[in-house]
């Protein structure tokens, strides 16, 4: 088992790893709209915090020897439910062709009041040899 870190992505606020890398899988932590150089929250609406999350998730796959066609599930937690449809045209846009299982769940807050957290399971390039490429 490996633990992925990288300075790409805002530090975590807890005890964990961005992503833990085993037997061929990367199990990505949830990620918000933070902007990793600074480590405050980016954007005001679910648009660009959605872009912003993503973009942190993508840096995490990309330290873990994946990538978003190589994503299995996501999580998404939505602070609105209203919120899936602008949502969607964001997530749809940024992974492209990708369609990865998902489940999304309305929840009653996120860490600093975000609108969005996003997290996801991905398989690595190379089954025998995860973690940064």
């Amino acid at each position: 088992m490996e633990q992925i870190f990288t300075v790409d992505a805002p530090a975590p606020v807890g005890p964990y790893a961005q992503a833990v890398v085993h037997d061929g899988l990367a199990y990505l932590a949830g990620q918000v709209a933070l902007d990793p150089r600074t480590g405050r929250p980016s954007g005001a609406t679910i648009e660009e915090q959605t872009e912003r999350a993503l973009a942190n998730l993508g840096a995490v796959l990309v330290a873990a020897g994946s990538s978003w066609d190589r994503v299995l599930r996501v999580g998404v937690y939505l602070a609105d439910m209203g919120d899936f449809p602008r949502f969607n045209s964001i997530y749809e846009r940024v992974l492209g062709g990708a369609r990865p299982a998902r489940s999304t769940v309305g929840v009653g807050r996120l860490p600093l009041d975000l609108l969005v957290e996003v997290d996801a399971v991905a398989a690595c390039r190379a089954s025998a040899a995860c973690g940064p490429p």
